[in-house]
């Protein structure tokens, strides 16, 4: 194969011997290292190389200056904008669209559109009856059909547009002025500067000869010909009769308006070359579902070449720049020298994720009576980075379960800063001109932290280039102020262009690169990745204030322009290729499709050929998930030993009602909550949960009572001790919060949005059960929640031996009221107090299963074995806080058979031979050696699970 670089090289050898007397210009640098290489292998003889150089460089050398930082254009680009307006916007504001503006001016210039005919042309409708003639028929037509596009709005759509519109000529004049004086200039402006004085170009000293270009800007194609046309300088075309010939192809676009072109037209060979067709490589596709699966198909694509192909002549083509770091991680190990052209992206390094983070927690800063704060989430984020618990792993973890006990939204800076030197250089509250030196200093610091870390070092140093780049520019800029939130986002759009560059031999080895840096290059093996649509070739997106039908109209690119390049770029990689790998994903990306790019279609059917296609997956099983059962092994017959009683008469835990109830829901999630303590994270809660609420309700509850009996030395609650116990419910649930979010007695417990609203509720709430209290008074108070410790134990028979199994349980209040013991259950819920019957508490099909009824019978037995000799009536109740409200409130339970009228259960002893034997049975099911921990055949019940994705469910 010889490439194209090389034919050409060999073509200027023939016919300019002196290379010295030469000059090339050349679409890009990378094609220049090619062309030397090529031409060095060619000559024979010592000599002088030629001079190679970019058409970007010709201009700027011909401007006599270079363009000037995009940032800087824009400060200039705003200050013209300020003294045109009366009541200018914020530089923060003009920003992102003064980038459009700017864009545009670029376009006018670099495709030499008269802005006073462009900009002064739509300002009134009436302007197309007056000189036009400068217009062609489809150019004013196309204007027309934008017009037209207004008028379903009634006209307010097209004043608005010609009011903005207004100021864009008067912007573009002045704006040209003012760069003058500051001696500043814009890519386009230097351009077109060049084309408008070609007359004062003198004759150079050197033979131009012009090689590989497909599309020029209106200025490059003036310039070139001026070049051809007064030079005799000499042009080569990379191209191929297969899209030129037809019309139908966008890839050959250009390259036919060039042939038809008087000066253009001679310079096209003869003979046209027709590779594709006439050598067409060997092509095949891949399919596979992820897009990451493909670095492990381009690896096993390189493992296949033969030992005597040149590592040089295989290029990896990737779209997507998120792939290199897979790709070169999967190489395979045969293949020691790799080049890489194109740069990784600093926004995808963890270093600038960090950093991000970092700007990003200056959103979230409070003032609070003098103490600065930082909201929650940012500050989780910054302690999960390595960074950070280098060396204070112990510290953080620490500091984020404190933050989840005391669930705290908000977090103090004194208790940040208690982390060490790195922790008082980051949670810091600054202001946005305190952000430059901030970061420079917290880069430093990092830097010296990754002494050993030489890639993280590299992202560091690019990230510090370039913010000593912006600290300049801003610097010269002192009349514009700069608000946090948009340094924040300059950040962001600044960094997210910055890529690291990779060192390495450009002429040796595996070549991987991106799309546009493979203009003019040949290799024998392509591999081409994402070959999506949307990814190669790209989505459409062509940011302009200047309307589609207006640019198209005036000449101005389009998307039609763009996806002709992109067609060319990949067609020409055809071009001496003797193989062709193709591959793209199913899975959708960040919004693209995951659908085959159009370029694999128009192969098939232009060529007429057939490609094949191969389809690779990663194995999954399609079958249903397999059933979890757990054996009751000896390991977990001992974990079940401790909810026995010991010979010493103890055990080591208890069942709990809870505990039973999940048993009875499902058997393999007991295990796993009870046997082998697998948890649910704790996160803080910004909304307080059904869960906190009641948690809230109990405690609250449980204050307030105790502080009668604190205060009033007494346990009997009579009718009149309630008005005063009403001027203590507030403080109670005060006492609740700071007991359940673990604040100290000094800590200020002002409250602030919905915790104040639920304090609120409670406080309605807690008056409500009061009245009913009140209703039923006088009571004896006997134990309120933790007051009392109910434990009993319930022997069974396992393995032809007898055991006790130990359960417990929490009574929120048992009181003695009119002769009866009620065993009270406070419930935040909607939990109803009807049962069909004892057996239906302990039928796990039931879905109406009533669990309280099954907690409030548990705390009868508990209640009996507590007091063996107490003679009065155990009576089970369920104070539902939402129900409270309702007239007919009753909270007792009412035994409801299928047959006959509801009963309601007054004394616990006359259903307890019932229940206890069901209990016992429950018990002997649980310690049955034979019954595993399976899964609940009842899907509904999973979900909500936390443990559903351990399932599969």
């Amino acid at each position: 194969m010889e490439s194209f670089l090389k034919e050409t090289a060999r073509d200027i050898l023939t016919n300019y011997p002196n290379l010295s007397r030469i000059t090339v210009v050349l679409p890009n640098r990378r094609a220049g290292l090619f062309f030397n290489r090529h031409l060095g292998h060619l000559i024979n003889e010592p000599q002088w190389m030629p001079e190679v150089k970019t058409v970007e460089d010709l201009f700027y050398e011909l401007a006599g200056q270079k363009s000037a930082d995009p940032l800087t254009l824009i400060f200039e680009l705003y200050k013209v904008y300020t003294d045109l307006k009366s009541n200018p916007e914020t530089f923060d504001r003009f920003y992102f669209w003064g980038e459009m503006i700017l864009k545009d001016f670029n376009d006018l210039d670099q495709f030499l559109v008269d802005p006073e005919k462009l900009y002064g042309l739509l300002e009134d409708i009436k302007t197309l009856e007056g000189d036009i003639s400068y217009l062609t028929e489809g150019q004013i037509e196309l204007i027309q059909q934008f017009w037209k596009s207004f008028e379903r709005d009634g006209g307010p759509q097209q004043e608005k547009f010609v009011k903005f519109w207004q100021i864009l000529l008067p912007l573009y004049r002045s704006y040209q002025g003012a760069l003058e004086i500051a001696g500043l200039g814009y890519s386009g402006k230097l351009y077109r500067k060049v084309v408008e004085n070609l007359e004062d170009i003198p004759k150079p000293e050197n033979q131009y000869i012009f090689v590989g270009f497909n599309a020029f800007t209106g200025t490059e194609e003036r310039l070139i010909k001026h070049y051809i046309k007064q030079f005799d300088a000499q042009i080569y075309w990379d191209l191929d009769a297969y899209y030129i010939q037809s019309k139908v192809q966008e890839a050959g676009l250009f390259f036919r308006d060039y042939q038809k072109d008087k000066i253009f037209g001679p310079t096209f060979p003869k003979e046209m070359p027709s590779h594709i067709q006439s050598q067409p490589p060997t092509i095949k596709s891949y399919v596979t579902p992820l897009k990451v699966s493909q670095a492990n198909l381009i690896s096993h694509i390189l493992e296949s070449s033969g030992q005597n192909e040149a590592l040089e002549e295989t290029v990896v083509i990737l779209p997507d720049e998120q792939l290199l770091f897979p790709v070169m991680q999967q190489l395979p190990s045969n293949i020691d020298k790799v080049n890489v052209t194109m740069g990784y992206p600093i926004r995808n390094a963890p270093v600038y994720a960090f950093l991000e983070a970092v700007l990003e927690l200056q959103r979230y800063v409070k003032l609070e009576e003098g103490e600065i704060k930082f909201y929650h989430r940012p500050v989780k984020e910054l302690l999960s980075s390595v960074y950070l618990r280098t060396g204070q792993t112990d510290f953080v973890h620490d500091f984020l379960t404190k933050t989840q006990e005391q669930n705290k939204v908000y977090i103090s800076q004194q208790d940040l800063y208690r982390g060490g030197k790195l922790f008082e250089l980051i949670f810091q509250k600054l202001s946005a001109q305190e952000l430059f030196g901030y970061l420079e200093t917290l880069i430093k610091e990092l830097a010296e932290m990754l002494v050993e870390e030489k890639l993280q070092r590299s992202y560091l140093y690019q990230c510090h280039k370039q913010l000593v780049r912006l600290k300049e520019i801003f610097k010269e800029q002192k009349d514009i102020e700069v608000s946090l939130e948009f340094f924040i986002r300059l950040f962001r759009q600044i960094f997210r262009e910055v890529r690291l560059p990779f060192e390495g031999e450009p002429l040796e080895g595996l070549q991987v690169m991106g799309v546009l840096e493979s203009r003019n290059l040949d290799f024998k093996k392509v591999i081409i990745a994402n070959m999506n649509e949307g990814s190669f070739p790209p989505s459409a997106s062509l940011n302009s204030l200047i309307p589609f039908n207006v640019r198209k109209g005036f000449g101005l690119p389009v998307q039609e322009q763009n996806d002709a390049i992109y067609a060319y770029t990949f067609y020409r990689l055809l071009h001496r290729a003797e193989e062709l790998h193709m591959i793209y994903a199913t899975a959708s990306d960040q919004g693209k499709v995951g659908e085959k790019s159009r370029y694999i279609h128009q192969m098939e059917v232009e060529l007429g050929i057939e490609i094949p296609e191969e389809v690779v997956f990663t194995p999954v099983d399609l079958g249903s998930t397999p059933e979890i059962s757990i054996p009751k092994t000896p390991a977990v017959k001992e974990l079940m030993d401790k909810y026995l009683l010991q010979e010493e008469g103890k055990s080591i835990t208890a069942f709990s009602p809870s505990a039973l109830n999940v048993w009875l829901d499902c058997r393999l999630k007991f295990y796993f909550q009870y046997l082998a303590n697998i948890r649910e994270q704790d996160k803080v809660e910004e909304e307080v949960d059904a869960a906190v609420f009641g948690n809230l309700a109990h405690y609250s509850l449980e204050n307030l009572y105790k502080g009668f009996i604190y205060r009033k030395k007494r346990r009997v609650v009579e009718r009149e001790d309630f008005e005063n116990l009403k001027e203590f419910v507030f403080p109670a649930i005060e006492k609740s919060i700071r007991d359940f979010y673990h604040l100290s007695e000094e800590k200020d417990t002002r409250l602030s949005g919905q915790l104040a609203i639920v304090r609120d509720v409670l406080q309605h709430y807690i008056q409500e059960l009061l009245k009913m209290d009140m209703s039923s008074a006088p009571f004896e108070l006997i134990s309120l929640e933790k007051d009392q410790h109910y434990k009993t134990s319930v022997p069974i028979e396992v393995g032809g031996r007898i055991q006790n199994v130990v359960i417990k349980g929490i009574i929120d209040r048992v009181d003695r009221q009119d002769g009866t013991v009620r065993l009270i259950d406070y419930k935040s819920g909607m939990d109803k107090k009807e049962f069909k019957g004892i057996d239906s508490l302990f039928e796990r099909e039931n879905k109406n299963r009533n669990k309280a009824a099954m907690q409030t019978m548990i705390y009868g037995l508990l209640y009996k074995a507590k007091f063996p000799d107490n003679q009065l009536a155990l009576k089970p109740a369920i104070y539902n806080l939402r129900e409270i409200f309702g007239d007919d409130f009753n909270p007792y339970l009412q035994l409801k058979p299928e047959k006959g009228p509801k009963v309601e259960v007054n004394d616990y002893r006359d259903y307890e031979v019932d229940f206890e034997r069901g209990l016992k049975r429950l018990f002997e099911e649980i310690f049955d050696p034979e019954q595993p921990f399976d899964q609940t055949d009842d899907l509904d019940k999973c979900n909500y699970c936390p443990y559903k994705d351990i399932c599969g469910r």
